[in-house]
């Protein structure tokens, strides 16, 4: 079938045979373009797709995340999918991964020595498995330091199935405030840099005080 004639394919299977093949959240307005309908018209197929494979308890569901539409497994059978995928092996972030993610979602932008002051250790390995992941971001500098700031990114919304960062949940209040940690984040935690060779490099130091950087090889 030419391209010339997209638009005059069913709207809902054309829609699902796109969604099957995207790699990352797809918008309404991508989508209208490529199958040649007005967007609203995109936009009330992708729902009623959403609601009715709900209502037929399909194995997976089309979810609007990230600023865009893509099918995930329901949550239902998240238990059938993790054998599958991990098959005996640990593709989860540690618990010092997950911490700092947190805060760095909580307090974005945020530099790194203002992240270690939060959790009370140097963060540089759980940053770099971060970074690595495509979990954070740099996102500029703090014009009183100098220093660079984090944030997280699209894939990070993608990951944790939200539409924007209001849909975190309230745990904000439980963090330290920024003035609390002030007087620790000038002590000077040691600089992140990015291009410095891994701990697991051959001699390399491993597992100092004080740091998280043995969470460097953790699958997400």
């Amino acid at each position: 079938m030419s391209e010339d004639t997209v638009e005059q394919l069913p709207l809902k299977p054309a829609l699902e045979a796109v969604l099957m093949v995207v790699d990352e959240p797809a918008t309404e307005e991508h989508l209208a373009k490529i199958l040649e309908r007005p967007r609203r018209e995109v936009a009330d197929a992708l729902r009623e797709l959403a609601d009715e494979y709900t209502a037929q308890g399909r194995g997976f569901d089309l979810r609007f995340v990230a600023g865009g539409w893509r099918f995930y497994t329901r949550a239902t059978y998240a238990a059938a999918v993790e054998r599958l995928v991990l098959d005996g092996q640990t593709a989860r972030l540690t618990q010092a991964a997950l911490e700092t993610l947190a805060v760095v979602a909580y307090r974005q932008p945020v530099s790194r020595s203002r992240v270690s002051a939060v959790r009370g250790v140097n963060c540089d390995g759980v940053m770099r498995t971060l970074l690595q992941r495509g979990l954070v971001e740099e996102a500029g500098t703090e014009p009183e330091t100098g220093a660079i700031l984090y944030r997280t990114t699209n894939y990070f919304l993608e990951r944790m199935g939200l539409r924007g960062l209001d849909e975190l949940p309230e745990l904000a209040p439980f963090l330290p405030e920024a003035e609390a940690i002030e007087a620790e984040t000038q002590e000077g935690v040691p600089s992140f840099d990015p291009d410095a060779p891994d701990h697991d490099a051959p001699g390399a130091t491993r597992g100092t005080p004080g740091t998280d950087d043995e969470d460097d090889q953790t699958e997400f």
